[in-house]
Order: C-alpha cells, then sequence, then structure tokens
C-alpha cells in the first residue's frame, strides 16, 4: 500500500492540476461570455460594464461544469508528466510501487471531487444561473432567453379536481408569471372536451391564472366575453421555468422532483433524466479521465516519446467526449435509455485505461 505521506503529495498534486486546469477553463469562458453580453447588450440603457461582470461571472460556474473531465484529463495528464520528468515515477516505482497501488489517491482524488461537482457545485451553479438570468432582465429586456425561447410556443398540462387542462401561449414573461397569446382547452373528469378559452394574457397567482380580456367558447353555449376570468391551477412559477429552461440549470436536488412533474404534465422528460444520470455517473468518469492519463505516464517514462502520448491522451479525450454527444443524441431520438447514454462514457473510459495500463504493467 501507498504510504500516508506520498499519498498525501499525490493527492495534492493532481488536485492542483485539476483545478488549475479548470480555472484556465472557466477564465476563458467568462471572458467570452463577458464580451458576448457586450455586443448584446452594450447600446441598452441599463447596461454598464459592473452589471456585464456581474452576470458573467455568476453565470461561469453553470458554464463550466462541461468542463470537468476535460479538466480532469488533461490536469492528470499534466501531473503525470510532471512526476515523470522530474523521475518521481522512477523513484516510486523503484520502491516497489505498482501502478495501481500510486493510482489510488489520483482516483480517489477525481471520485471526490465528482462527488462535490454532483452535490455541491451543481446546485450552487444553478442558483447562481438563476441570479444572473435576474440581472439580465436589466442588461437585456424582459424578453431575453431568461425563462425560455420566446420564440417557440409554450405548451402545458395541468390536472385538476374538475379534469385535466391544457394551456398554450406564444410567450412568456416575468419569470413564469405571465403568459401572452394565451389559449386554454378544458377537459371534464371523463376526458371529453368542456371548452375553449382565449386570452390575451394570463398572470399566474396563488391557485389560479387571471386571464385577462377572455372569450370563452363552451359546447352548445354563444361566446362569453370576460375582462378577467380565473382558471385554477397547481402550477409554480419555478416549476414552469424548470420545466421549460436547459436541464443543466436545474439544480441535482431538485431535478428528481422536476422529472416527476414534467412527465405528469406530459412534457418529454429525457433532457432531464440524462442530465441527472450524467451527474450521478460524474465521479465514475472523472475517475476514468485519470485511468486514461496514466496510460500516458507510464510508456513515457520507460521508454520516452511523452508529447505523442500525450497527444495519444488528448485524442482518447476528444473522442470520448464526441461518443458522448452522440450517445446523447441517439437517446434524445429515443434509440438509447438516458441510463445507457449518461454511464456508458464512463464505464468505456475505465475499461479502456484498466486494459491499456495491464498490458503496459502485467503485460
Amino acid at each position: 500500500m501507498v504510504g500516508r505521506t506520498l499519498s498525501g503529495y499525490l493527492a495534492g498534486r493532481f488536485t492542483r492540476w485539476i483545478l488549475g486546469v479548470l480555472a484556465l477553463g472557466a477564465l476563458l469562458i467568462f471572458v467570452v461570455d463577458f464580451f458576448e453580453l457586450v455586443r448584446r447588450a452594450g447600446e441598452r440603457d441599463g447596461f454598464s460594464v459592473g452589471r456585464a461582470l456581474a452576470m458573467s461571472l455568476l453565470r461561469t460556474p453553470s458554464l463550466s461544469e462541461r468542463l470537468w473531465p476535460f479538466a480532469a484529463l488533461f490536469g492528470s495528464i499534466g501531473a503525470f508528466v510532471g512526476l515523470a520528468r522530474r523521475s518521481e515515477l522512477v523513484v516510486i516505482r523503484s520502491a516497489g510501487v505498482s501502478v495501481w497501488q500510486f493510482l489510488v489517491p489520483p482516483v480517489a482524488v477525481a471520485v471526490v471531487l465528482g462527488i462535490a461537482v454532483t452535490t455541491m457545485l451543481n446546485p450552487a451553479g444553478a442558483w447562481l444561473r438563476q441570479k444572473a438570468d435576474e440581472l439580465g432582465v436589466v442588461l437585456l429586456g424582459r424578453e431575453q432567453v431568461l425563462v425560455t425561447q420566446t420564440a417557440k410556443d409554450l405548451w402545458l398540462r395541468q390536472r385538476g379536481v374538475d379534469g385535466d387542462t391544457i394551456i398554450h401561449a406564444r410567450q412568456i414573461r416575468e419569470e413564469g408569471v405571465e403568459l401572452y397569446g394565451v389559449t386554454i382547452f378544458s377537459f371534464d373528469t371523463d376526458g371529453g372536451f368542456a371548452e375553449r378559452i382565449e386570452a390575451e394574457s394570463a398572470r399566474l397567482e396563488p391557485d389560479h391564472w387571471r386571464l385577462a380580456n377572455a372569450t370563452v367558447y363552451a359546447i352548445d353555449a354563444e361566446p362569453n366575453q370576460h375582462e378577467s376570468f380565473l382558471v385554477a391551477t397547481d402550477l409554480q412559477p419555478a416549476e414552469i421555468l424548470e420545466t421549460l429552461g436547459q436541464a443543466d440549470a436545474v439544480s441535482f436536488w431538485r431535478l428528481p422532483t422536476l422529472i416527476d412533474r414534467a412527465a405528469r404534465a406530459g412534457l418529454s422528460v429525457y433532457p432531464y433524466r440524462l442530465q441527472f444520470q450524467s451527474l450521478i455517473a460524474l465521479p465514475l468518469l472523472l475517475g476514468a479521465m485519470v485511468l486514461i492519463a496514466a496510460t500516458v505516464s507510464l510508456r513515457g517514462a520507460r521508454f520516452g516519446g511523452t508529447g505523442r502520448l500525450v497527444a495519444s491522451g488528448v485524442a482518447a479525450g476528444f473522442v470520448l467526449y464526441v461518443a458522448t454527444e452522440v450517445a446523447r443524441d441517439l437517446g434524445g431520438v429515443g434509440l438509447v435509455p438516458p441510463t445507457i447514454s449518461a454511464w456508458s462514457p464512463g464505464v468505456v473510459a475505465a475499461l479502456l485505461g484498466a486494459t491499456i495500463l495491464l498490458n503496459l504493467e502485467d503485460g
């Protein structure tokens, strides 16, 4: 077994490298996002450099979340190559420490970081992203992509004691509180059509929607116009936002509830199930990236050619990234379950790294 001192040294070194690579990537994302905000909102009345900097800073943790596998891969490659160049790996191996023994601290670091990202950093990033969206109202106006893409229509289904209701709106504003261009289809408890309601707008209030300038078209009845009309609901603004927003903007701890509510609303839940499974599988994926990086160090330390092997490790990382995206796309059309799409990159990477290490270490 690796001693406590050596384990601590390796764990600290890999932690610094992984976090350093992540910080560099996050800095690039921050700069690009900031200049994009300046381009989009630079001429608005409410624009200021301070607000743009604050919004980009708040968005960066969430936007950087997908960098973690690459940070683990490139950071581990850097740490292994550094150990090899200073002959520290040679000393460690000469002391009788096998590759599987000195890999325990780096893999443990990657797994712990993955757990921290899933359980703590992801919820914090989602919360900061919501604050950034609120600040974005000042910079970009209320019609920005804060709630959803306003060019797309909104469809929702809600269930009540009197039957189901399907809501269609051309636009939503104020974080899901107001709908515009509203059409509501009401059904009775037996599933039969009851009435159709057309309204200029609808505002979400406790336990109901308040419709403005509504016209009610009921079966066997003349249309009735109402300046104000109430429709019962159990929806909350956050549910509308999260259901229609990007899956990676939802906190890990809220995903199970959101998946259940979205499924009951008749909406597609694949992106949210995939995001949930991906976050659970993240520790495995980060640990697998360390194994891939280790395949660079052993051959480089023994036979040279570190540059070529580092390039091979980088290429392997991008191949896995492409494979991940392909799995997501296949799942999006219903060919692959979200569990397989989320877990297959980590499993394949771990098996690939272990196979190469077995060949290099044990022949």
